[in-house]
Order: structure tokens, then sequence, then C-alpha cells
């Protein structure tokens, strides 16, 4: 072709229109004249290029492909575009491809297309693969919940064909409901799992499920079994066509159910109007629930008052009382005729009597039964009737004993008597009786000892 006839301007303009930069380049490499084709090329500062080494405007590792560019041959045939890197002012790098042809005067011009596009599609290629690969990842960590959500529910679960009724899957409760040790249920046919007067109603109820596309439920009995079950499918849809998921429960018995709520709700209606105070806590002694008499023992006018606080809170000797009566609960499991007294909101003592019980289940808790000692005794004792009184025999002894002898005498009675009562109360045991009489273990071992309680011989006669 012949290119003699072809006016400069027009050769310039329609270089221009196919490619985005051409160089002109002499002899020794610098470039002598620059022309741009698109706006972003003007960008790069390519008209800062004249004068320069066309190898002093590219990248390191481009230099050596410059260099190749440099020295075509006249008679080559076959022109090989090159991929080199110019920096940018901004600090990046623009790829573009050239060629070189030979021109008259031992000159080169250089043909350039910018890559930009084709780098941002194919960055572009690159970010939807790996969003490709976050989807399949993601949707491999969802099936596999899915399968271990099917394999671990309790609830017998199938997946039925919705064309053939043709069972797909069915996991470990189907195989257990239906005694399907052989997994042999699933490519059976899903209405031969319920008896033959039920197989109809459910054939029913699959294709209502999937005219309306909701959850439908019907009752049926299992093949060879006459326990009745409850069957709910929903339909969902899938690369291979429509399929049910289906759900199969244990009808409850209706009368003994109904007993069961009967039983809990007259038992929580027993405890809120108990006549004697009911405090239920943790094995902390945190109040956890109080009914109507607790609250009128303690003083309160609403069980947020004690809701959450210590049970110790309220004993007049607190942490003593509390202390034996955990221990007495975690050893023993029940607790009965605990003397001791609680104060109340406003500030008075009222001496109560507690029993106690441990509850393992649902979790570790104290059901604690409190008694009003004060309103027993008054009911118990006639106002006529004089109180008796207990040191009247001591009256007696005055001018026969000497007043020092009676007074000793007296105190080891009633120190013997506190001893043996909170051996009692503590179930004999002897560090919590020491603990609420204020003494040290030595010194009720001590007292054990002088009063007969315990013998030299006793395997606990040593204190620890």
């Amino acid at each position: 072709m012949n290119f003699d006839q072809i006016e400069p301007d027009t050769f310039s303009k329609l270089l221009g229109m196919v490619s985005d930069v051409s160089l002109i380049i002499n002899d020794q490499g610098v470039i002598e004249d620059v022309s741009t084709g698109q706006d972003t090329m003007a960008s790069l500062g390519c008209q800062s290029w004249i004068g320069k080494r066309w190898m002093d405007t590219v990248t390191v590792e481009s230099k050596k492909k410059i260099q190749d560019l440099l020295e075509v041959q006249p008679e080559t045939q076959t022109l090989t575009w090159r991929h080199v890197n110019h920096p940018t002012p901004s600090g990046g790098e623009a790829a573009i491809q050239y060629i070189t042809v030979n021109l008259k005067g031992r000159k080169l011009l250089a043909v350039g297309r910018n890559l930009e596009r084709l780098a941002e599609l194919q960055r572009r290629l690159v970010e939807t693969q790996q969003s490709v690969e976050r989807d399949y990842l993601r949707l491999r960590h969802i099936e596999a919940r899915y399968r271990v959500l099917f394999e671990t529910s309790p609830e017998a679960v199938m997946m039925v064909d919705a064309h053939s009724f043709r069972l797909l899957e069915a996991n470990v409760g189907a195989q257990a409901l239906f005694k399907d040790a052989g997994k042999r249920l699933v490519g059976r046919d899903f209405r031969e799992c319920f008896a033959p007067e039920n197989q109809g109603e459910v054939q029913a109820l699959l294709r209502t499920a999937l005219a309306t596309g909701r959850i439908e439920m019907c009752s049926a009995s299992a093949a060879g079994s006459a326990s009745a079950l409850t069957v709910s499918a929903t339909v969902f849809r899938q690369e291979g066509g429509a399929q049910f998921l289906v759900r199969l429960t244990l009808r409850e018995n209706p009368a003994a159910l109904g007993l069961e709520m009967d039983s809990a709700v007259v038992l929580s209606q027993a405890m809120a109007y108990f006549p004697d105070g009911w405090i239920l806590t943790d094995t902390a002694g945190n109040v956890k629930s109080v009914n109507e008499e607790g609250m009128a023992l303690l003083g309160l006018t609403a069980a947020s008052q004690v809701m959450g606080q210590p049970l110790e809170r309220w004993m007049v000797r607190g942490a003593v009382d509390w202390g034996v009566l955990n221990t007495s609960l975690k050893q023993q499991l029940t607790v009965r005729n605990f003397a001791t007294e609680v104060t109340t909101l406003s500030g008075m003592t009222l001496p109560v009597e507690i029993s106690a019980v441990y509850l393992a289940q649902p979790e570790p808790l104290y059901a604690i039964f409190v008694r009003d000692m004060d309103r027993r005794m008054q009911a118990s004792s006639s106002p006529s009737q004089a109180l008796p009184n207990p040191f009247i025999e001591l009256a007696q002894l005055v001018g026969r004993r000497p007043i020092k002898d009676i007074v000793g005498d007296t105190v080891d009675t009633i120190e013997r008597m506190c001893i043996e009562a909170a051996l009692e109360l503590t179930h004999n045991n002897r560090a919590s009786a020491a603990e609420m009489l204020g003494l040290s273990r030595q010194s009720l071992y001590v007292k054990l000892r002088r009063f007969g309680i315990l013998s030299d011989n006793d395997p606990d006669s040593s204190p620890p």
C-alpha cells in the first residue's frame, strides 16, 4: 500500500485514531516528538518526555524491553508488541503496549496502546472470581450447618420429592421413629410410612402444601404402630424441582398433659397462699422467690424488696445461722425445726422455726419454710394460766447453800443446756455448734468433756 499521497496532517490524525500515544525517536533513542490520542494519556505528562531518552521514561524492569524496541531491523516483517510501564506523576504506573517501525532519516516511530482499560477489566475479572469463590465457600458452610442440624435434630425430619412422593433423605430421628436400622426408608414411597387409612390424608396434605406454599399439618398414625403423629410439611424449590420438608412429632396424651399442667398450677397456687412463709433461694443464699406470708413475716410490701438479696441479711445471727443451715442442707438434704430469729424491715426481732429441703432440678435450689414461733407460743399459752417461773426452785435453796454455789450450779446447768441445744440444732455437727455458740472448737471440746457429753475414748474427742 502506497502512503506517499497521504497528507502529513491526515496521516497524523489517522495515527491518533489507531494509537493512544505516538513517539518520534532519533537514532540516539531520544524522543523528538509526542502525540497523544486520549485525554488520559495527557495526564501522564507525555509532553515532558520530549528531549529525554525513551529508556529514561520507563520503570527499571521495562528498560530491557525499550532496548529491544530500539533495535528493530529494517527487513523485519513481523512487528512484536511489547508491554512497558511508565511512572506517573501521582506515584503509580501506567501500562502501555508499543511497537516500533523504521522511518526515513534513521528515525523510529513508536506506536503505543494504553492498557489501562484492559487492566481494569482484568482487575474486575479477578474481583469477580474472588467474589464467586467467597460465595461458594459461604454456601459450603451453610450446607455444612444444615447437614449438622438435619442429622442431630431430635425430631424426625425427611425430604420428599414433590412429584413422585419418594423419600430423598431421612435423619436419625426418622429412622428411630420408624425403627429403620437398615436405612431402607430412602427411596420408598413416603405414603407407605403411614397406616393405610391415613395415606390419603397425608397425600392431600402434601398437595395442599404444594398449592399454597404454606406449612400444612395433619394427624396420622405410623404404619404398624398405634402411636399418633403430627405431620407438618412445607415446600421449597431446588434445581431438581419442588421438594417437601416433612417433620413428624409424637402427639402428647391430652389427659396426661392436662394433668401435668393442672398439677403445676395447683402447686404454684399452693406455694403462693401457703399459711407459712415460703422462700426459694439458690445455694449461695440469694432469694429467688417469696410468697405472701414470707413477705408479711419480714414486714415487706413487695417481693422486689428481698429478691436477689442474701437470706442471711434477714437473720439476727447472719452468717452463723446461714452457715449452719447451708452445711446441713448440703450434707443431709433436709432440715427440720431449725430455731432462729429474723429481723423485719422495721428492725423488730421475730423468733421463727425453719424447715428446708434441697432441690436438685431444674437447678440446685433451697426451698425454705419459715414458721412464726411467736404467734404459735401465743396461741398455745392460756391467758389465765400464770407463766411458770424456772427459777422458783432456786429461791428455796437460799439459806441452805451459799449463794456462790447456787450461782455456779445455775451457770453450769444453763451452759450445758445451750451446748445440748446447739448440738441438736446442728445435728451433732460440732464445728457448726461451736460457731453458733461463739466458741472456738477447742473450747467446745473442753466443755463437752467437762459435762460428760464427750468421753476421752470418743474418736472425735481431739479437736483438729
